[in-house]
């Protein structure tokens, strides 16, 4: 493996990334392979770029394929890792090696979630035997590592086996923690400041991590009982923390990283809110909040911090006071009016007011003003700016029942605040933003990402407020307000569009579409953020905004929004704004046959878009927006002129060749998806360009990308619904069965993949032609379920059976499949039926309600093999099941006046991954509405009475004596 090092870097650069990670992806293959990359970055005489690489790609490799079923890591290998990853975090403690130290920190949190405690039971002693009384660096790396391994607990769901794992690390970790925590107080409250100062004071932060860490779940009875130790009135650490600050620890006011005492006094105040949110009980024992919010005070009052660098601890200041408030345990603390006066004038007004640095940052970086402007401080996220933390404390003085002095307060400065902008407009433009931003949070009492505004403090008139003093901003020609004004005016709109109506919103979408033309940046891209959001207004469940809504303009916004996308001369700059593009599949989907005069130019722009990104893909979301505008298109344009579909064949083919030729893994799965939805369009002939694809789809390197499997599966399936007897005589119907036995039903990742392609093959490969190969793969799915079944797989398993005995397909009934499985071993469909298909039925969601019913109603009344001696005693219990599936009759009928576009609207782009190879992104636009696999029969229950009356010709009593038991 002497070639590693030189692998790793050239998988650093653009022009040799995809070679050196196929070479690297066939070395890691090798025994030893994980130990190897471990030693190289743990090899201070290699290059850092390579040590740095190798620790990133060790990382991904636990991300990726740690739990791998097919084509798993050695375990031989995974095990010498684990027992090596500790000693490597101790031995990169050095501060030269913090960049790399993280990514290990990463992956040994990776492999602990996977492994922890049942493969890795000696991991917490490793750790705990690590601490060193005096050698700060090495528990800094102890720390880490901990805290890398606690972390994720914030995010779970309480469950029996977290707390399992809580109580087993708190068993041996929680004294040793409380020690060094004791210790490390002692060292840095001394009057002596200790000589490695810096090294201590980050070990302190670490600890309150962990700290936070131990707590997020349940109270550990340690920390309960030495409660006062921590939280104590005057003595508490935590408070004599708060007002810590050595002057060997100042850092430069110019630098905008926050220093070690404002990250200890973060922490404290994180682990503050957490209590009052989970344990107010335990806070209530004594005067805590009242002394948390004292130092708060004395922290920030006034404009103390006024740096960058503090704005963490501003910011997470000013949300633990919103927390307290809204909590409703301290209406004493804040229910004067007094109160709420000085906390306004204190702490709100004057983290409102726009810093010159964010007036810098609109101007030079205005994506990263964009981002930070619409992050949510009321999540906790770290950037939560001190604007939207001092807008959090307004809403929770207005949420909790003190809106009348609240916003007679916060109107006397708003109106002050215009007051002096209307003296002087071009000199006290901030005053005015302020005005609005203190408005938006003052009249706002509930909101969402996805709709905005939900409901309003009813003391405002913010319809009123709009029209008297944000429209003027709004309908401003460029350059004669100052341009963050014109994005207040829009952002003022987007917050607040569910309280105009229709018509209101429908006359300034035209001055939106005008700002999209607008010169500066942030302005421009926050009317495509108000445009999307606007058009994806629902009322009583239904989109208020329709084609005829946006015909006149649809074309002149798409153009617009592209324009400004092609601006960017690299393919880093074209794909960095998402919101645009996000906004122009918004458009396509809403204006749907509108674009049909003008889509050809529309979809060359796409394609060229799309040639320049794939040179270096490097955002996931644009990458998913354009994917969607030109599936979208697609979808609407040939639905309405159907002889348009060879336009977008011949437009699209050598971009997707070209994207599957050179392996570009992030547009893959998009790719086969669009070439899935434009076979589908195809009735039945499928062109030769189609069938070329296939030996290409069928070879087992393409479906080593997970994220590309759902993608293949859907275009192997329209493959079979057209072209199955063509698969049939090339031997490609068993190329398909291959990849389901050897890939997909193995994979408890990929199992329900592997289901539906078995799904496609049963409907359309003749029963004759099939026979040969059910066999073979029923007893694939039975070495599965022996092997490592689940609660999904068996579902699974049994819906299958039901799924291929309901099909109307001549020849394939259940006797068909009761054959096969007998053909296996003698009286296995007894065990199959009693211990899978009967309890299963009629468990299943209410999609598959009606298939569930055609399948066991079939199973009782059309096979000949139940009513034989030696499966009729199950007969009753299907019948059962049966009768239980009946009992929800409004699931068992298909809608089909439904929307069959609905869908496009439903995905909530929010959740897509920013990690290339971490799920499957789905199209919406591509999904076509399903097809009712027993749409032969209308009314289930009628169904199943005709067939009991033909089982009753062929045998009589006996039928009604089964049914009586039930």
């Amino acid at each position: 493996m002497a070639e590693l090092p030189a692998l790793l870097v050239a998988s650093l650069k653009p022009e040799t990334r995809k070679q050196a990670e196929q070479n690297l992806n066939s070395i890691s293959q090798q025994p030893g392979f994980l130990g190897a990359l471990l030693q190289l970055v743990l090899n201070g005489s290699q290059e850092r770029p390579a040590r740095l690489a190798a620790s990133i790609y060790l990382k991904n490799i636990a991300k990726s394929r740690w739990d791998e079923e097919v084509n798993p890591l050695p375990e031989q290998d995974k095990a010498a890792l684990r027992n090596q990853l500790v000693p490597a975090m101790l031995a990169l403690s050095g501060p030269t090696d913090k960049t790399i130290r993280t990514q290990i920190a990463e992956a040994v949190s990776l492999i602990a979630e996977l492994d922890f405690p049942s493969k890795w039971p000696d991991l917490l002693d490793q750790l705990v035997g690590s601490l060193s009384p005096t050698d700060y660096n090495v528990n800094v790396g102890v720390l880490e590592t901990a805290h890398s391994i606690f972390r994720p607990w914030r995010a779970q769901v309480r469950s029996d086996p977290l707390f399992t794992v809580i109580n087993f690390v708190l068993s041996k970790f929680m004294v040793p923690f409380l020690g060094l925590f004791r210790q490390t107080s002692q060292l840095l409250l001394a009057s002596a400041p200790s000589p490695n100062l810096p090294v201590v004071a980050q070990a302190m932060v670490l600890l309150i991590d962990v700290f936070y860490d131990l707590t997020c779940q349940d109270l550990p009875p340690a920390i309960e009982d030495n409660y006062n130790e921590f939280f104590g009135k005057d003595v508490g650490l935590f408070f004599r923390f708060l007002a810590w600050d050595p002057v060997e620890l100042k850092s430069d006011p110019e630098d905008p990283a926050p220093s070690l005492p404002s990250q200890v006094k973060t922490g404290i105040l994180e682990i503050a809110e957490l209590f009052i949110k989970l344990y107010p009980d335990q806070l209530q024992k004594s005067p805590a909040v009242e002394s948390f919010v004292q130092g708060v005070w004395n922290l920030i009052g006034a404009n103390k911090l006024p740096s960058v660098s503090d704005d963490h601890l501003v910011s997470q200041s000013l949300r633990f006071i919103s927390t307290a408030i809204h909590s409703g345990y301290y209406k004493p603390l804040f229910s004067s009016r007094e109160t709420i006066k000085s906390l306004v004038e204190g702490v709100v007004v004057s983290n409102i007011a726009l810093r010159e640095h964010e007036v810098e940052q609109f101007e030079d970086d205005p994506l990263e003003y964009i981002r930070m402007d619409l992050a949510l401080s009321s999540t906790g996220l770290d950037s939560g700016s001190r604007r939207l933390a001092a807008a959090d404390v307004l809403r929770s003085l207005v949420g909790g029942g003190y809106e009348v002095d609240t916003t007679e307060i916060v109107g006397s400065f708003i109106s002050a605040d215009l007051q002096a902008y209307r003296s002087n407009p071009a000199e006290n433009w901030k005053a005015k933003d302020s005005a609005v931003f203190m408005m938006t949070a003052v009249a706002s009492k509930g909101s969402t990402t996805k709709h905005g505004v939900t409901s309003v403090n009813p003391l405002v008139d913010v319809v009123q407020f709009f029209s008297e003093h944000v429209f003027q901003d709004l309908q401003a020609p460029d350059g004669t307000v100052h341009p963050i004004l014109q994005v207040d005016a829009i952002r003022f709109l987007y917050t607040f569009r569910n309280q105009l109506t229709k018509p209101q919103l429908l006359a300034v979408l035209p001055l939106l579409a005008r700002h999209l033309t607008s010169g500066n940046y942030v302005t421009y891209t926050y009317a495509a953020i108000a445009i999307d959001r606007i058009l994806i207004i629902k009322q009583h469940n239904q989109l208020i905004f329709a084609q005829a809504d946006i015909h006149d303009y649809a074309a002149n916004l798409v153009d617009a929004l592209l324009t400004k996308v092609e601006v960017g001369q690299t393919p880093e700059k074209l794909a960095e704004n998402d919101h645009l593009m996000r906004c122009t599949m918004r458009v396509i989907l809403t204006a749907r046959q509108t674009l049909t005069p003008t889509y050809q130019q529309i979809l060359a722009r796409l394609v060229n878009i799309l040639g320049i990104i794939s040179k270096n893909p490097s955002n996931p979301h644009f990458d998913q927006f354009i994917f969607e505008c030109i599936s979208g298109l697609m979808r609407f344009v040939v639905a309405g002129s159907p002889n348009t579909l060879p336009v977008f064949e011949q437009a699209l083919f050598n971009p997707f060749t070209f994207i599957l030729q050179q392996d570009i893994d992030q547009f893959i799965p998009y790719s086969f998806q669009i070439l899935a939805q434009m076979l589908e369009l195809h009735d039945r002939d499928v062109p030769e360009e189609y069938r070329n694809l296939l030996p290409f789809l069928l070879m087992p390197a393409i479906w080593q990308q997970k994220g590309s499997i759902p993608g293949l599966v859907k275009l192997l399936k329209a493959f079979l619904a057209r072209d199955s007897a063509r698969m049939l005589a090339t031997g490609q119907v068993a190329s398909v069965l291959a990849v389901v036995q050897q890939r997909l039903i193995p994979s408890k990742v990929n199992d329900s993949w592997g289901f539906e392609l078995l799904n496609s093959v049963v409907q359309y490969v003749p029963p004759n032609d099939l026979q040969q190969y059910m066999k073979p793969v029923i007893m694939t799915l039975l070495t599965r379920m022996q092997t490592s079944k689940t609660t999904q797989y068996e579902y699974l398993f049994a819906r299958f059976i039901l799924y291929t005995i309901a099909l109307n397909v001549e020849g394939l009934g259940p006797d068909y499949m009761i054959a096969v499985i007998e053909g296996i071993q003698p009286n296995l469909w007894s065990q199959v039926l009693t211990n899978f298909i009967i309890p299963q039925a009629p468990k299943v969601p209410h999609k598959d309600r009606k298939i569930a019913v055609v399948g066991v109603t079939r199973l009782l009344c059309q096979s000949k093999y139940m009513m034989q001696d030696a499966f009729i005693g199950a007969w009753p219990q299907a019948y059962q099941a049966l009768i239980k599936l009946f009992s929800e009759p409004q699931h068992l009928s298909k809608k089909n006046d439904e929307d069959p576009h609905a869908g496009i609207t439903e995905i909530d782009y929010e959740e897509q991954t920013a990690g290339y190879q971490a799920a499957y992104s789905r199209l919406a636009a591509s999904e076509m509405q399903e097809v009712d696999p027993v749409a032969y029969v209308s009314n289930p229950q009628q169904f199943f009475q005709e067939q009991v009356d033909l089982l009753e010709k062929a045998y009589g009593p006996q039928v009604q004596a089964l049914m009586r038991p039930a």
